[in-house]
């Protein structure tokens, strides 16, 4: 598609913030995908331009460095699997194939020791992250990420499905599976190893704990696929993100699906923030710590999305803003239409009942994320 959009300044009230060695574990990022010969010379070439060093030092801004390292050399990974597999690699279009590679992956994080897809790149990768994950985090915390990472596994194998037969999910499949296929749950365990505490499970499970989580998912995929739509919708393949779907499904013009996708992060962000102040007045220190850290991931992703090359496309300059709002497009209290994570909107603290506010009007606005219903799936 052609659709040259502009993307206005979206809403932000999280501070940014960055660890001062940024640009060393950049440099060092860089070097550890040389080392292990990360996808094609092509692609690695293009990912040690696109800051992952400075996008990790923003997530964890007051974190251990050589815990910031090992995020960082994971999110690339990460990228070498999407980009190199899934995206630009045969495996892409193959959901069978590409599902048999993923779980020899999964067993080598696992356990790095099995003697499986010696010499393969990707696993050599994967096999110094497992050990480091090891040395840095709790018995637990390792668990916890590789489940994660089985997660995200099965969601690109979703999207691999669609790639292959061409289609586009609807907004709630879309929805549901890009909480994991953003790659975002994985970082999770991190934010604790780079602090140095295990949150106890009594708080991490916590419904509203859980929620506040998946929130953040939310709102950093929906950035990307705003930051990132003027690349993917450039490129000479499928791709597959929120702005696709509400035109499909809506039949939206690209700037109505901006402006739709937007409101829907607003909302998701209000509402964010208002359980996050619920959680710190009753949350011990280490679920303080890990809600700020989920801040700063947010906030990082925000930041890393409009300043790197990887979103920008100098050679064919993206419309992404360089400042932020500091006031949302929707701050509706209702719940988004959207199957899947509208229960997300009943863990805010019941109101007065309306009989007893005669004066209050009841919010009747619409949520801009319904989408028309139809048979089947169009060909994309």
């Amino acid at each position: 598609m052609e659709h040259g959009l502009i993307v206005p300044p979206v809403y932000s009230p999280i501070p940014p913030a960055i660890h001062p060695r940024h640009k060393v574990i950049d440099d060092r990022t860089a070097a550890w995908a040389v080392q292990f010969g990360i996808g094609s010379e092509e692609l690695r070439t293009k990912l040690v331009r696109h800051d992952i060093g400075t996008f990790a030092a923003r997530i964890l801004p007051e974190g251990r460095e050589d815990v910031i390292s090992l995020l960082a050399d994971f999110i690339l990974w990460l990228f070498g699997v999407d980009d190199g597999h899934c995206e630009e690699g045969d495996l892409g279009n193959d959901p069978s194939r590409l599902v048999a590679e993923l779980s020899r992956l999964l067993r080598v994080a696992q356990n790095p020791d099995v003697p499986m897809l010696e010499g393969d790149p990707l696993a050599e990768g994967l096999r110094d992250l497992s050990r480091r994950m090891s040395r840095h985090g709790t018995p637990g915390q390792v668990v916890r990420w590789v489940d994660a990472l089985r997660e995200y596994f099965m969601s690109v194998v979703w999207e691999a499905s669609h790639r292959s037969s061409g289609t586009v999910p609807d907004l709630n499949d879309y929805t549901l599976m890009r909480l994991y296929d953003g790659a975002t749950s994985v970082v999770m365990p991190l934010l604790e190893m780079g602090h140095g505490y295990e949150l106890q499970p009594h708080e991490r499970d916590d419904v509203t704990v859980r929620a506040v989580a998946e929130m953040a998912y939310f709102i950093i995929t929906w950035d990307n696929d705003i930051f990132s739509y003027h690349k993917e919708s450039r490129a000479d393949q499928y791709y597959l993100n929120v702005l696709r779907v509400l035109e499909h499904h809506e039949d939206l013009s690209p700037e109505e699906a901006l402006t739709t996708a937007v409101a829907q992060r607003d909302r998701v962000m209000c509402l964010y923030l208002r359980l996050c102040a619920q959680l710190e007045t009753t949350g011990s220190p280490q679920l303080r710590r890990y809600l700020h850290s989920i801040g700063a991931f947010i906030r990082g992703a925000q930041d890393w999305g409009i300043s790197s090359r990887r979103y920008t496309t100098p050679e064919d300059p993206a419309g992404l803003p360089s400042t932020f709002s500091d006031t949302p497009t929707d701050d509706s209290a209702e719940a988004l239409d959207i199957p899947a994570v509208a229960w997300w909107w009943s863990l805010l603290p019941r109101e007065p009942r309306e009989e007893t506010l005669p004066h209050r009007r009841k919010n009747t606005r619409k949520s801009p994320s319904a989408p028309r219903r139809r048979s089947s799936l169009r060909t994309a």
